[in-house]
């Protein structure tokens, strides 16, 4: 089963999966839904497809107090597509790709303090720059500090919606070189040494289930347009990153609890973790990435907002 198989499989309305749950809250207007009363590891199919969809059309859905394995978790996962190996953060034992993520490596290793926060506390979209970037992606946290640690995630088409029809067109079928944050090891041949990668992708994107239009960029990993100068790259990208990392009104926080999960679309969305809690509690859990196709680009294809009929004389 692939994530692409939910514009043929799943029910827009999402039935088998809404009436199972005991409440479905959107939590904010453009982005972000809590199901709350299901256990994801025992979805139907039907549910999982619809669940899938949901995903692509609010971007990062929520679970909580999930009764939820490693293994299960990577089941979930394989069912929506590959799944990503990362080759070289840390897995559990005997199940690859099911990542763990622990903030205390990045204390230890990179002296991450309250002034200098680094890595997952950055804005930033996974994978990008990869030929394939991951599509769902599942973060399951088993343990949580009691203050703080929250997840904020920031709606792509959202961001694309706040730009201009004339900025659109400016920027509509343009590409941008992506590269990695840090040097990362080959995994044709890990011996080599780390190396950066790089791919060229849309700088929009059109989401295959929903077919609408998404702002693909983000500041850690975005390093240039296609055809573009330096200088004039440099001013196109720095609005583009500051649409998408400012509007609150475009963004959603979560405040997880122990046994909570977020499964979130990674070609439509850039999220950040806060480090305000210092490190000083324990943050544990892990993460399974689903890969998604490769990005594309569709000119006649609507943003949200239009395809929603929400657009307005200036939309």
């Amino acid at each position: 089963m692939s994530a692409l198989s939910v514009t043929t499989t799943a029910n827009p309305k999402k039935q088998a999966l809404f009436s199972a749950a005991k409440e479905v809250k959107h939590l904010t207007a453009h982005v972000g839904t809590e199901i709350v009363g299901l256990q994801l590891k025992t979805l139907t199919d039907q549910q999982k497809d619809e669940l899938a969809l949901l995903i692509g059309e609010r971007s990062v859905v929520f679970f909580r107090d999930q009764d939820l394995s490693p293994k299960k978790q990577l089941e979930l996962g394989e069912y929506w597509g590959e799944i990503e190996v990362h080759p070289q953060v840390p897995h559990v034992p005997g199940l690859p790709g099911t990542s763990v993520i622990w903030p205390d490596i990045f204390k230890a290793d990179f002296g991450a303090s309250f002034r200098k926060p680094v890595g997952i506390q950055n804005r930033h979209t996974v994978l990008v720059h990869e030929r394939h970037s991951a599509g769902i992606t599942h973060l399951h946290n088993d343990t949580v500090p009691t203050i703080g640690g929250d997840t904020l995630w920031s709606s792509g088409y959202s961001a694309y919606e706040k730009l201009s029809p004339e900025f659109r067109k400016i920027i509509d079928s343009r590409s941008a070189v992506f590269r990695t944050a840090h040097a990362y090891i080959d995994r044709e041949n890990p011996n080599a040494g780390p190396k950066y990668i790089e791919h060229t992708h849309p700088i929009v994107r059109v989401h295959p289930a929903t077919g609408w239009k998404s702002l693909f960029v983000n500041r850690a990993m975005t390093d240039r347009i296609v055809g573009h100068d330096k200088a004039e790259s440099d001013v196109i990208l720095g609005y583009l990153f500051k649409v998408y990392e400012s509007n609150v009104d475009i963004q959603v926080r979560f405040k997880w609890t122990p046994g909570s999960s977020a499964l979130w679309d990674n070609r439509v969305t850039m999220h950040n973790a806060s480090y305000d809690y210092g490190g000083l509690e324990t943050r544990h859990g892990t993460r399974v990435f689903s890969l998604a196709e490769k990005p594309l680009f569709k000119a006649d294809a609507p943003n949200r907002r239009q395809a929603l009929g929400l657009a307005g004389e200036n939309d």
